[in-house]
């Protein structure tokens, strides 16, 4: 990239207008040939997902696969059946079986409403059956229709399902899926009417649009305007993050065609684009900016900062997108839509960073600095160390096993409450209060007990056609199962269910308790280990246990089996990678670690407030629960890049010290007293973009942020900052060790441009004149 970020400084109007060619083309692409998000997601080789495919040979079972979506509805007083109750709901359903996407409402209160809806007519027999078949048909038909009624066994609670056309959720419009909603939310109030609806489908629409990123802009404003003392020093950084992300974000749409992209990938892709790229851009014209303090001419300091800071910029982006791709390993399509997503967006403000912005520098010149606050420095009251900063080296210098041990201590009283982490996915009862979706939930739970709202199917394949003996016995084996509510159908509806020549059977089984608890996660294993093998046993039928809940914990089995080889794949690379840069073994091991202990507080945090429940009426969060399972892996892959990110920009100074005069104690006060602050600035940035979607009402998208919030503020303040050079420190000339045999074979990687700086000796002295002064700069902060 350095040919590239050198040709923006030497040519700006032509690279500006190559980005707006750029900016064209891949709006085009996201616009015109945009793809469907979906949150959809197959797991190789699992129970679950063999139950789906045998669920196909299901006679009968055509909807199976379809996509539904549930209205759900309950008066203050009196049933469900009363009049005014009808006469609210019925032309409702009547106006939602109308809207184009939908194939058929089935209604509580009548004939199914569509013109697509499967019609069923009463059963015929054969000339000569015998009156105790047609008696004992007839009876199951009559018990299966009761069992499977949609008003609750008290007349308090009812519901309709709303079959779609489309064979996935994004087959079905937007504005259809709002126009359900409205529908739904203009019932609640009326007779008393409480009124709630769910579905995979309905579940974008019902997100408020974020406001997330504004305030994360404005926050990165205050703190740039601090640290930068400029109104347009402030703003550069932001135009160039938000424009890179806004590429990013429209890419996002048109990898869409490709890969399955979830519907929070977007705000997910949003929330980490917005963070790096402010920080990129702020690496760039931070060292811009001490290069015109130090008196050198405008294009002159933004060739130095392309070919110092940019450099880093690309190895340290270069860094995040190898970890979100390190995704690809885990062989779920899930996953590869978010690293296509994430990484996609890293490399557009990256190219921001390193094309538009020294391109913008150039063109303005000192006027990047225009616009001065009060406490703006002026030029000649600078020094390229920052005073403080020194001193601070100092004082760790000389507590340096006080400060590593307290900060050792704090991380790992942090990451304690990791030992209790369980993975699962949420319900909706953690949905904000008076949603849709939350009022949908709790009115099933309510009519139809808590395993309503997530009960399991068993598909069963029996030894012969028509073998009623042995389903019956399979049957029998899942009711008297403990934690088994009902299952449906159960033994006296088999003459209904099993129809001729039918081989192949599906039966639900609704758990006692709801989706996310762990009760219903004991009940899987138990149906499978105990419950289904005795009978396969005895009888030879084949019992394959799937339905959403089976699939999310295999889920959280494979993510289980993958885990370790993706933490190889990308911490190895990571420190190859590191060892390349610094030319170290120990330094590389150091950020590998240190970055597994960020993680580990970071999850700490978050099973404390999610699992516990620690401090969750202050942060908006109406329930507690399991962890969502790709989390943990997510957040790791993001972390280790950023974390990479602020080791590389810290211990490059370090480095480029250590080599110039073989002093260790000298080389860590040189990386914080030149480092430390824009560090410290990077992450405060950070950690104010990733919390400014906490507010949020996406349960996940407010698990990322506080996740994502607590991992850079400990990674960045507490071990970058104080772990990392007290840890150092007391390794002394051992941190700089690497065997000969491997010096010699490894690449060499100039990220800083240290051989520049030994050439300009101006510039040398310069960047040595502060670090062993005992006086603090004019301005210095």
């Amino acid at each position: 990239m350095g040919a590239l970020s050198r040709w923006a400084v030497n040519r700006p109007w032509y690279a500006i207008g190559a980005w707006l060619v750029l900016s064209v083309v891949i709006g085009v692409l996201g616009t015109r040939f945009a793809g469907t998000l979906n949150d959809s997601f197959s797991l190789p080789d699992t129970e679950s997902l063999q139950a789906t495919q045998l669920l196909g040979q299901v006679k009968g079972a055509g909807d199976a696969n379809s996509i539904n979506a549930r209205v759900v509805w309950s008066p203050q007083s009196g049933q469900v059946t009363d009049a005014n109750v009808k006469s609210a709901v019925e032309p409702a359903l009547k106006r939602i079986s109308e809207l184009g996407s939908v194939k058929c409402v089935t209604s509580p209160y009548g004939q199914p409403l569509g013109a697509d809806c499967p019609t069923f007519a009463a059963p015929t027999f054969p000339a000569g059956t015998p009156e105790e078949v047609k008696t004992n048909v007839l009876a199951a038909i009559a018990a299966t229709q009761k069992a499977y009624s949609p008003i609750s066994s008290d007349g308090s609670v009812a519901y309709a399902t709303v079959t779609f056309k489309g064979a996935s959720p994004g087959d079905v419009p937007l504005a259809d899926s709002k126009a359900i909603l409205a529908e739904v939310k203009a019932l609640n109030g009326q007779d008393g009417l409480q009124a709630g609806a769910g579905g995979q489908v309905l579940e974008f629409a019902g997100t408020e649009p974020p406001s997330s990123e504004g305030i994360g802009l404005l926050v990165a404003l205050i703190i740039l305007l601090v640290a930068f003392g400029s109104l347009v020093a402030a703003g550069l950084p932001l135009i160039t993050a938000v424009l890179g992300l806004g590429l990013g974000l429209t890419l996002v749409n048109f990898v869409a065609n490709f890969a399955d992209v979830a519907t929070f990938a977007p705000t997910l892709a949003a929330m980490i684009g917005l963070g790096v790229g402010i920080d990129y851009s702020l690496f760039v014209i931070n060292r811009f900016r001490q290069a015109i303090m130090a008196g050198h001419d405008p294009k002159d300091a933004a060739h130095e900062a392309v070919r110092t800071s940019g450099r880093a910029v690309v190895f340290a982006a270069s860094t995040v997108i190898i970890a979100l791709l390190g995704l690809f390993v885990m062989r779920i399509n899930f996953f590869n839509g978010l690293a296509l997503a994430a990484s996609g967006t890293v490399l557009m403000v990256m190219l921001a960073a390193v094309w538009l912005l020294p391109a913008l520098l150039s063109l303005l010149g000192t006027k990047s600095l225009a616009i001065k606050m009060p406490w703006a420095r002026k030029r000649g009251e600078f020094h390229p160390e920052g005073g403080r900063w020194a001193h601070y080296g100092r004082w760790l210098q000389k507590r340096r096993w006080i400060t590593a041990l307290a900060a050792l201590l704090i991380v790992l009283t942090l990451a304690f409450p990791m030992l209790s982490l369980r993975l699962g996915f949420a319900d909706a009862s953690g949905q904000p209060v008076g949603t849709p979706s939350r009022i949908a939930y709790d009115l099933n739970a309510k009519g139809f007990g808590p395993g309503s709202n997530g009960p399991f199917f068993v598909v069963a394949q029996l030894p012969k056609l028509n073998d009623t003996e042995d389903l019956k016995t399979l049957i029998t084996a899942l009711e008297n199962t403990e934690g088994v509510a009902k299952v449906l159908p159960n033994a006296e509806m088999i003459p209904a269910i099993l129809g001729k020549d039918q081989q192949v059977v599906a039966v639900q089984v609704v758990p006692q308790s709801g989706p996310q608890d762990i009760a219903t996660s004991e009940l899987l294993n138990r149906l499978r280990t105990e419950t289904i093998p005795p009978v396969r046993q005895a009888t030879g039928v084949v019992a394959l246990v799937g339905g959403e809940q089976a699939i999310i914990e295999d889920f959280s089995i494979v993510l289980g089996k993958a885990l370790p080889l993706f933490l190889a794949i990308v911490m190895g690379l990571g420190f190859l990678a590191l060892m390349v840069l610094f030319r170290s073994a120990v330094v590389s091991l150091t950020a590998v670690v240190t970055s597994l202990l960020s993680f580990s507080a970071a999850m700490g945090i978050t099973v404390a407030i999610f699992q516990w429940g620690w401090l969750s009426g202050p942060l908006g969060i109406t329930a507690t629960g399991p962890i969502f399972p790709f989390l943990p892996v997510m957040v790791f892959a993001i972390l280790f890049g950023l974390s990479m990110d602020y080791q590389v920009f810290l211990v490059s100074r370090m480095q480029e010290e250590w080599q110039r005069t073989g002093e260790n104690d000298r080389a860590v006060r040189r990386g914080l007293a030149g480092s430390g602050r824009v560090v410290l600035i990077a992450g405060a940035i950070m950690a104010s973009v990733f919390a400014a979607f906490i507010p949020a009402t996406n349960s996940t998208i407010k698990l990322f942020g506080i996740s994502l919030a607590s991992a850079v503020i400990i990674d960045a303040f507490l071990v970058r900052l104080v772990l990392v050079p007290s840890v150092m420190n007391i390794l002394g000339k051992a941190n700089w060790w690497l065997p000969k045999w491997l010096d010699s074979r490894l690449p060499h990687f100039d990220v800083e441009g240290a051989d520049e700086i030994a050439d300009d000796p101006e510039l040398e002295a310069e960047l040595a004149s502060i670090v062993d002064t005992d006086s603090d700069p004019v301005g210095s902060r």
